[in-house]
């Protein structure tokens, strides 16, 4: 298995500078009295995104074009003209079909693990002779790597580290719930140079989509990361901040949890505000940022 270092590198060298596209949106800045901790989105919110969320795909050419060039960076031998097309259309399909099943389980908000799916990918390709190369784990989460960072390019948005800084300085615990994969909290190594627990996240309190096998706004996400504070740090919901960019999966999911809430509008691609959801349709969050400085006039 590739090291995470090997991959943090690997997430690094893929990587471009990105910078948010203005919304228009005007702050409202109220402050909040009594928060003692504050949870992160990531996507959009703490980490610009350049296909607005984690996992969505390119358009169907460049979806090709992309596939094909990750599985030979990947380090499998292409032997089909079709080989990039065929890896992008199975990984939708895989996707589709796990959340399929999972809802006829009974999940209302089903993840996946995209290793497994890879892998599935990976397996089929090989069957059908359109790819050569060992499918071993280490080459499954390099593909993983290499598909995503090209199909969803991300870079910190501004301001991030000191707004994170501060507020460990001020010995707020700082947690995260987010739709995510194995590659999302190395993210952070890369492109801040520091893994999460030295930006003062406390690992108890991130709660990732995939480990859970549950996305957003599932309330087991919210309900974890409660229960935690809770029970480790004697803090209450009403006590926790949370921070998003989407009014249903962030807003709208963590009020059903009593957090209090600010939504960040800081970047066209990603901001969702669900005028169509009924969820929605009376919702206000506390407060609204377009700058992450921001929130420490509102904290």
């Amino acid at each position: 298995m590739r090291s995470e270092s090997v991959l943090v590198s690997r997430i690094r060298e893929l990587s471009r500078p990105l910078a948010p596209v203005r919304t228009g949106e005007q702050p409202v800045l109220r402050p909040i009295e009594g928060v003692r901790a504050v949870l992160f989105d990531v996507y959009g919110t703490m980490l610009i995104s350049g296909s607005g969320d984690v996992g969505t795909s390119a358009t169907a050419i460049d979806s090709a074009v992309l596939a094909a060039d990750a599985l030979g960076d990947a380090g499998f031998a292409l032997l089909s003209r079709d080989a990039g097309r065929r890896a992008a259309d199975l990984c939708e399909e895989t996707i589709r079909a796990v959340h399929e099943e999972r809802k006829a389980g009974g999940a209302e908000f089903p993840e996946v693990d995209i290793t497994s799916v890879w892998r599935h990918v990976l397996d089929r390709l090989r069957a059908e002779s359109a790819i050569a190369g060992a499918v071993a784990e280490s080459a499954v989460r390099g593909m993983a790597i290499e598909y995503e960072c090209r199909t969803n390019p991300t870079w910190p948005m501004p301001g991030l580290p000191d707004v994170l800084a501060q507020l460990h300085a001020r010995g707020i615990p700082l947690g995260i719930v987010s739709n995510s994969q194995f590659y999302t909290p190395l993210l952070f190594d890369a492109l801040l140079g520091r893994p999460l627990q030295a930006l003062g996240f406390e690992p108890e309190l991130c709660v990732w989509s995939f480990e859970v096998l549950e996305g957003k706004p599932s309330r087991r996400l919210y309900a974890k990361a409660a229960d935690t504070l809770r029970d480790s740090h004697g803090i209450t919901p009403e006590e926790t901040l949370f921070v998003g960019n989407d009014m249903l999966n962030d807003v709208w999911a963590a009020t059903q949890t009593g957090f209090r809430t600010v939504l960040f509008a800081g970047d066209k691609r990603s901001l969702r505000w669900r005028e169509d959801d009924a969820r929605c349709t009376d919702l206000a969050p506390d407060a609204v940022i377009t700058d992450l400085c921001q929130l420490l006039s509102v904290v």
